[in-house]
């Protein structure tokens, strides 16, 4: 067995790339290189609802939402307008891919992987923003992260970074994670780039941005690669380069709140705000939940099946399904719910208490996820290369909850409580 400071592995996570992506991705010259020599998942299931948060911590559990804890990628705060999110390792339950290898004694490191904020991790630069007016980044950063690396990395890269906008923030994280391998030889580091995902929201699946954003991301692949060459770590390292869901293209989103809020379910006060609430729709974008203050309240209960069945009567429904909690429970998802529905195809559910029932999407929304898993053509993808992986194997259908096992393979660590199971047949074994 390989000493720890000869164990390496690098796992960079490329939000929504679909299995619709490998025919350009294959054009690609560093996506290219990864699947001709290593192994490929060609389709990927992900799990419900497919959401980054929810589904970035499957890929370091082997564990449903209903499991870990994350359920959706914000929190339940009504009458917010942008709710807090699921920043911080604390909402995990169980044991994490990263908790895992600093126990075994290996150093780590993680570059905007989600839930992560204040998480024992030695080179930690959290996914998390301010979301409060007086807060700003670099504070929230450093009080959330490694604030000495964080610093460092700041005058190092900080002029490349623009608040949340992309390209800009990839290639900051890309710099960061390059200086740290060469730097520090992690032997476990995690990488999230979005700037596909931004894309696809904003201009849609097959747009030309986000078909330029593709190209992106194999720079940014070949920025890493060429960092542990540099750190002479390429010959001894596991690269896995994956995704975490699709995207679908929507026209239309879903307003139930409005309706809770005629029939007496949701209050607001005299400027219009959410001053309390009965039952109320937290969305998954191509999902929701409904969710009871009350769960016991029967009277409740009616009046959501009611306004259930009134809307689906007069046909302005993008409903496909309605899930009770125990159905949702058996996908995977929470099951503190009330309810869970599932969108047709081009809709999308938001929050909104204002405004048409069905209206056109928010803020120039022209793609989303979220939806389930079982949507066709909606899976994604994963490839591996280096130290441990058999080469031109490819595989066509496998399951996201069987990642996290697998990493832990790589470095020689196993999950004492995990519901996948290792993928084998890309080992070279």
């Amino acid at each position: 067995m390989a000493k720890i400071e000869d164990k390496y592995l690098v796992v960079i996570s490329f939000d929504s790339l679909g299995s619709e992506d490998l025919e350009e991705l294959k054009n690609l010259p560093n996506f290219k290189y990864v699947m001709s020599n290593g192994a490929l998942i060609t389709k990927v299931k992900s799990i419900y609802p497919t959401l980054t948060y929810p589904i970035h911590t499957t890929l370091i559990t082997g564990r449903y939402p209903k499991d870990h804890g994350i359920v959706n990628n914000t929190l339940i705060q009504p009458g917010r307008q942008s709710p807090d999110w699921y920043w911080y390792e604390k909402y995990i339950k169980g044991e994490t891919l990263l908790k895992l290898a600093k126990k075994k004694g290996y150093k780590t490191a993680s570059l905007l992987w989600p839930v992560t904020a204040k998480g024992n991790i030695d080179y930690n630069l959290p996914e998390i923003f301010p979301n409060r007016p007086w807060k700003k980044q670099i504070v929230t950063s450093l009080t959330a992260g490694s604030p000495l690396m964080l610093m460092n990395l700041q005058r190092k890269f900080g002029y490349i970074r623009k608040g949340l906008h992309q390209p800009a923030l990839d290639m900051f994280a890309s710099y960061s994670a390059s200086y740290i391998i060469e730097k520090h030889k992690p032997n476990l580091t995690m990488i999230h780039f979005t700037d596909v995902d931004i894309n696809r929201h904003i201009y849609g699946y097959n747009s030309k941005e986000a078909k330029m954003a593709l190209k992106r991301y194999d720079k940014r692949l070949g920025e890493i690669i060429t960092a542990l060459k540099k750190a002479e770590l390429w010959n001894k390292c596991t690269l896995v380069a994956l995704s975490d869901h699709s995207q679908i293209d929507v026209s239309k989103s879903i307003r139930l709140n409005i309706l809770f809020k005629d029939v007496g379910l949701i209050e607001v006060d005299e400027k219009g705000n959410i001053s309390n609430w009965k039952a109320y729709l937290k969305t998954c974008e191509g999902s929701s939940y409904i969710y009871l203050k009350d769960k016991e309240d029967s009277v409740v209960k009616n009046k959501v099946m009611n306004v259930l069945k009134e809307f689906m009567e007069n046909n302005r429904s993008g409903i496909e399904t309605i899930y009770s909690a125990k159905e949702a429970e058996t996908l995977g998802a929470d099951p503190n719910c009330f309810l869970m529905l599932e969108a047709k195809r081009g809709y999308h559910f938001v929050e909104f208490i204002e405004g048409q029932i069905i209206d056109e999407p928010r803020n120039e929304l022209k793609a989303c996820h979220g939806y389930s898993p079982d949507k066709n053509k909606y899976e994604t993808i994963f490839m591996a290369y280096g130290v441990g992986v058999k080469k031109s194997v490819i595989i066509e259908n496998e399951h996201i909850i069987n990642v996290a096992p697998t990493l832990a393979k790589f470095l020689d660590m196993e999950f004492e409580e995990t519901t996948g199971r290792i993928i084998e047949e890309i080992f070279n074994e």
